[in-house]
């Protein structure tokens, strides 16, 4: 046994330093594989492994020793292990018995655990077959309430529920027929409920065109009111400020307004358009809906734009604009609560269709219309169609441009009509004052026109100076009037006085002033009815002011604004002017008259010898002709139109006689002929004066007199009586007295002048001596005439 240790200690003698480090590093249970890492990356693994083949023999040498050092505890220890063997194999009969107990014990457990696994498992199938009959069971569920939707026609809530299986349930119904079932039936329903809503639409656009002319209709008619209403509040506004401004007291008006729910009135169901709207939103085609909705409901326009042509106009254009203003206010009214059925383009797209297809039919209708009645009808309801739909937001401007165009031709038929009338008028008047019996009449004659001259109610029975062609003339104006303002009203022009003045004019010139010309120039009219038109024609020039005033009323024109003077008619003038022509032809028919009465060159004795001791007989049927003359015009015709009858009639009188002494059948006359035409003379200037006094003319023309018309006579006659006519060549005498005389006809009448031859003892006497001497100064006279020619 010695020799071995002393190999061992030869061996660790020969241990290296490395050595020592590696089986350190071994024996602490370190980690080599530093180590080992570095003997590569030298590259001298051959080292390594000898250095560890070194290290595995020490350790053999080392497990030697130990065994050699503790063999005998080793032989202890392996006998120790023979005894646990036998009591091992005791223990493993043991455990033997004990393992066949167990396994009897065992197998009933085994085959009760078996069948606990078995419930299990049949535990869990019942279970996810009730998870799956339960969702089955929801689906069918939701299946049958959607078929009692599409029974009862709630297409909505179905299409809700059929959308709530499609996403929630349809990818985990876990029985697959069902599943495929609903699959299938889903799209069947859809279409279904898009083919049902879409017939409810087409009934509903039934509907709603058959209603639409009951919808306009109905509008229509509150814009009327409206319109009433507010004409009536203006009447009573003008009438508290006119009294107000008369200083008849303060009055005070209120504005009533009704506020009017025009959604409220005009009932009307969108229910089946909202339901389609949704449905189609449900089934994702809104589009789809809405280019259907728009084309029909475009189709449907066009068709209600169409006019029957077998029926008038004017029986058929409060239904066909009626149509027309139902259908937009339905759209109006759609585009505002169907939220994107209708864009607002759309509307605008079909307003200005509709737009362009009333003013084309407009201006045709009223080119072919004759009457101005129907075309005031039509543009009425025309205003009122544009007014109703201003107030849903449609733009009417272009509707109301086309009844301004209509106008002309309006009052251009409106004026035929009041000329037949007012030829009519005239046809029918009896030129005699008219006789009003009682205060009624006088009101609706005189009052109603304001042509009264005194604020005095008459008495009874009141003689008018007009006979019945004037009130029945101020009736047909102030119709026209009123005809001009309702269609000029509701227009385009906010301001229509001046075109209603424009259009009076018209009237008053064009057509009453060419029928009273007509008239007075009429070959058939005597004194008393040329005196009458005359009388005639300054009450209606005076009615021009009445006229005036009516339009401003009507207008809505405060009275203050025409009583300005440059805000009167210009037919006022024209009607003056035609006041003047009457007049002209009045004095041209009394003088013809007055020739008839006079014929001097008949009734004068221009030769006579005989002295004559008063006037020749036609001067008192002269005289009581011109009393007559002006008896009459004192009580129809204005003091100034009266003034100038006179003068008229006494200067043709006056002129006549010069002009008989002028004439070619007068070859020669003598004194007593002078004489008798100063009688006749005289008793003219007595009746001048005494009717410029008696019809007060005096007052007012202070500076003359009727008598100033004959003094071209009187001259002439004083001039032949004189007893020294031949100053008439004294500037200074013949400017006192012969001014009006011309030289020429004083040299032709007195070459007629002859008076007669004396008798045999007129040397004798004291007046042949006078006679004379003025036949010596006539014969100066005929002389200094002849030589001043």
């Amino acid at each position: 046994m010695d020799p071995k240790p002393k190999r061992r200690a030869v061996v660790e003698n020969g241990d290296t330093g490395e050595d020592l480090v590696l089986a350190t590093l071994i024996g602490n249970g370190e980690d080599l594989g530093p180590i080992v890492r570095h003997a590569f990356e030298m590259g001298r693994p051959e080292a390594l492994l000898q250095q560890l083949k070194t290290v595995v023999k020490k350790k053999e040498v080392e497990i030697e020793d130990l065994c050699k050092s503790h063999y005998e505890e080793f032989i202890l220890a392996v006998d120790e292990l023979r005894g646990v063997l036998v009591d091992a194999e005791e223990l493993k009969g043991e455990l033997a018995s004990d393992n066949l107990k167990l396994q009897d014990v065992g197998n009933s457990l085994l085959i009760k655990l078996e069948e606990l696994l078995e419930s299990y498992s049949i535990k869990k199938n019942v279970t996810e077959g009730i998870k799956m009959s339960k969702s089955c069971v929801q689906v069918l569920e939701l299946c049958v309430k959607c078929n009692n939707h599409m029974t009862d026609g709630n297409f909505y809530p179905a299409l809700k529920t059929v959308d709530l299986v499609e996403k929630n349930y349809l990818k985990n119904i876990p029985v697959r027929s069902l599943k495929l079932a609903v699959e299938k039936t889903i799209p069947v329903i859809k279409t279904h409920v898009e083919k049902k809503v879409t017939s409810q639409v087409n009934e509903w656009l039934v509907h709603v065109r058959s209603s639409a002319k009951t919808i306009g209709q109905t509008a229509i008619s509150h814009s009327a009111s409206a319109r009433q209403r507010d004409e009536e509040m203006l009447e009573r506004q003008r009438r508290a400020e006119e009294q107000n401004v008369s200083g008849l007291g303060d009055f005070a008006f209120t504005l009533d307004v009704e506020e009017i729910d025009e959604d409220s009135v005009l009932q009307f169901d969108l229910a089946p358009l909202y339901r389609a709207h949704h449905v189609h939103a449900c089934l994702g085609i809104r589009d789809q809906f809405r280019d259907y909705y728009y084309r029909n409901r475009v189709l449907q326009l066009n068709s209600d734009l169409q006019i029957s042509y077998g029926q008038p106009f004017i029986e058929s254009y409060q239904t066909y604009l009626a149509q027309i203003a139902g259908y937009f206010i339905v759209e109006d009214r759609v585009l505002r609560t169907a939220s994107g059925v209708l864009s607002s383009d759309q509307v605008e797209t079909m307003w200005e269709t509709a737009v362009n297809k009333v003013t084309y039919l407009l201006d045709d209708q009223f080119n072919h219309t004759d009457s101005a009645t129907h075309l005031l009808l039509v543009k009425d309801y025309v205003t009122l169609l544009a007014e109703t739909l201003r107030q849903y937001g449609y733009d009417t401007s272009q509707i109301l441009e086309a009844l301004d165009k209509g106008r002309e031709k309006y009052h251009d038929l409106l004026l035929g009509e009041c000329r037949e009338q007012i030829v009519g008028a005239l046809g029918n008047d009896t030129y005699e004052q008219m006789v009003m019996k009682k205060e009624s009449d006088y009101e609706n004659n005189v009052l109603v026109f304001q042509l009264q001259t005194s604020e005095i109610m008459p008495a009874f029975p009141y003689v008018a100076p007009f006979s019945s062609m004037v009130p029945d003339t101020c009736r047909i104006v102030r119709s026209f009037i009123k005809g001009s303002v309702d269609y000029l009203s509701y227009g385009l022009h906010t301001n229509i006085y001046s075109l209603v003045m424009k259009y009076l004019d018209r009237l008053l010139i064009d057509v009453l002033n060419e029928v009273v010309l007509s008239a007075i120039h009429s070959s058939t009219i005597g004194v008393s009815q040329a005196m009458q038109i005359a009388a005639n024609t300054s009450v209606l020039e005076r009615a021009c002011d009445f006229f005036l005033r009516h339009a401003a009323q009507l207008c809505g024109i405060p009275a203050r604004s025409v009583e300005r003077p440059q805000s009167s008619l210009t037919a006022k003038v024209i009607l003056k002017t035609s006041r003047d022509a009457a007049y002209l032809e009045l004095l041209t028919l009394v003088n013809t008259k007055l020739e008839e009465f006079m014929a001097l060159t008949d009734n004068i004795q221009w030769t006579t010898e005989e002295t004559p001791q008063n006037g020749n007989e036609y001067i008192n049927e002269v005289v009581i002709y011109l009393d007559t003359l002006l008896s009459t015009a004192q009580q129809i015709l204005p003091l100034d139109a009266l003034y100038k009858v006179g003068c008229g009639a006494l200067e043709h009188i006056s002129n006549s006689i010069v002009g008989a002494f002028l004439s070619d059948i007068v070859k020669r006359f003598n004194a007593n002929a002078v004489l008798s035409l100063n009688y006749d003379l005289k008793m003219l200037e007595n009746f001048a004066d005494e009717r410029f006094h008696s019809t007060g003319l005096s007052e007012i023309y202070k500076g003359g007199s009727f008598r100033e018309c004959l003094v071209e006579a009187r001259q002439l006659i004083n001039l032949l009586s004189s007893s020294q006519p031949e100053n008439f060549m004294n500037p200074v005498i013949r400017e006192r007295n012969y001014n009006t005389l011309d030289y020429k006809k004083v040299a032709t009448i007195c070459e007629k002048f002859k008076d007669s031859a004396d008798s045999i003892f007129g040397s004798l006497s004291n007046r042949n001596a006078k006679q004379s001497a003025k036949k010596r100064s006539m014969e100066v006279l005929k002389k200094r005439l002849k030589d001043f020619n």
